[in-house]
């Protein structure tokens, strides 16, 4: 979770930004009253306050004047996320504000007077761009942070033929929504193992989503190969998460123990398999959402990796 350290706009294109104290966003469009909003990708400009500082202390020690907040041309400085860092497509919440990154970076312009008086801009290799996917209103001091995109897939042969109704799938969207995720796809697929596998592999690949959550096809049918699917497309596995979520059931019935879920990293994106059941799917995710956004701000770069003291 990082913090907004200062809003700033122009209204004319080519003029320098200048500090104001609170902005509206507005949607598919960006800063109300900024020069460089308007229905393109690029229209909110977001850089980290870590990367800001270090440039103003290069820039002192050459002799150069004190930078000001709006001088590499940004609309939004943060805290404590280093955005050049995070995959394109990832989302981040502000109060009531939703923003979508697209791009990372820019050609610097010719006659940027940064470059032009040190010779260094950091904006185009620091800097990244936004879209407004829900309007809102920010200012200085705001908690900013990265709002997990999560994929649902509900695995289940009679499911996908129409002949039952899915009650766990929306059981994980309502859930996943309380805990302040944004549900991006949902799908409801037969038990064929690779199938699936293509599906998750290119949610992962295609960075649709930071978070997989899939229901159904654990247990110890011969057509339950959802955590096979799981493995094949794996490049390193948490075991934590299913030792998690079974001793929690386990506690609960002694048919816990008989779930054979499992947890996935590829990429950018966290996949983990849950029971088929409602029931099972409330008391699996109340075992392991208390950690998984500190997990995946840490997967995607937005936090760091540190132990939590005593």
């Amino acid at each position: 979770m990082g913090n907004v350290m200062s809003v700033c706009i122009s209204e004319v294109r080519g003029t320098k930004k200048k500090q104001i104290d609170k902005a509206v966003l507005v949607k598919d469009w960006g800063i109300e009253g900024d020069a460089h909003a308007g229905s393109w990708h690029r229209a909110v400009s977001l850089l980290s306050y870590e990367k800001y500082e270090a440039a103003q202390k290069r820039f002192a020690e050459a002799g150069f004047k004190a930078l000001q907040p709006g001088d590499f041309a940004e609309n939004i400085m943060v805290s404590g996320i280093d955005f050049a860092k995070l995959p394109i497509g990832i989302r981040f919440r502000c109060g009531s504000a939703v923003l979508r990154m697209t791009q990372i970076g820019k050609e610097c312009h010719a006659d940027c007077e940064i470059r032009r008086l040190t010779g260094d801009c950091i904006m185009p290799r620091e800097g990244v761009f936004a879209v407004v996917e829900q309007g809102g209103e920010i200012r200085p001091g705001d908690e900013f942070g990265v709002f997990p995109t999560v994929a649902v897939i509900t695995v289940s042969d009679s499911g996908a033929k129409g002949e039952r109704e899915d009650k766990a799938g929306p059981v994980i969207v309502d859930v996943m929504k309380q805990m302040g995720y944004f549900v991006g796809e949902t799908h409801l697929v037969s038990d064929d193992r690779q199938p699936l596998a293509d599906l998750m592999a290119q949610i992962a690949d295609e960075n649709r989503a930071q978070l997989i959550l899939t229901t159904g096809g654990t247990g110890f049918a011969p057509r339950d190969t959802t955590p096979e699917a799981t493995t094949d497309i794996a490049e390193r596995l948490v075991p934590g998460i299913p030792e998690a979520m079974r001793a929690y059931s386990m506690r609960i019935t002694p048919r816990g123990m008989l779930s054979r879920g499992t947890a996935a990293l590829r990429k950018s994106t966290l996949i983990i398999n849950l029971p088929g059941s409602p029931k099972a799917v409330r008391e699996n995710l109340e075992a392991v959402t208390p950690a998984l956004t500190h997990g995946i701000e840490i997967l995607v770069g937005a936090a760091a990796n540190c132990a939590v003291s005593e």
